[in-house]
């Protein structure tokens, strides 16, 4: 019996420690990406990129344009950074261009939602990160030199 409440005690515990991982604060979650290994960083950039990519659309949601801006800046930034490692890794190629493109599409349909004069940004950064997962197919097929 006592074995039986130990396994159920391991169990909860493990479930809170991937809920309480899920909900890392971003800095911690920053923290943690660039401490990283190399071939680990791509997902942990992109999970910080697909986060700053839902502030930056509430933000906009509540008419605080500058905070949205640099939380778009933060979608670039990191989405460079995770470009840069899976290319340097040479892994989680296609999960990295797939989560840029991904949030490319979701930054046109922001654009969509905007006033004309604070498109140009989120205009430039879904190029951007359009950019960075053709560079990443790229990399997947093209040919050696």
């Amino acid at each position: 019996m006592r074995s039986y409440f130990a396994a159920i005690t391991l169990v909860l515990a493990a479930v809170g420690a991937i809920g309480a991982a899920k909900e890392q604060s971003l800095e911690e979650l920053i923290a943690r990406a660039n401490a990283a290994p190399v071939k680990e960083q791509p997902s942990l950039y992109i999970n910080i990129a697909e986060r700053q990519l839902k502030s930056a659309d509430e933000l906009y949601s509540e008419g605080k344009v500058d905070d949205a801006r640099a939380a778009i800046a933060d979608v670039v930034t990191y989405s460079q950074k995770a470009h840069d490692a899976a290319v340097q890794s040479g892994k989680k190629l296609k999960p990295t261009e797939m989560a840029s493109r991904k949030m490319s599409h979701r930054l046109r349909d922001i654009k969509r939602t905007l006033n004309f004069d604070d498109q140009a940004p989120v205009q430039t950064a879904a190029d951007r990160l359009e950019t960075m997962a053709q560079d990443l197919l790229s990399h997947m097929f093209g040919k050696e030199k």
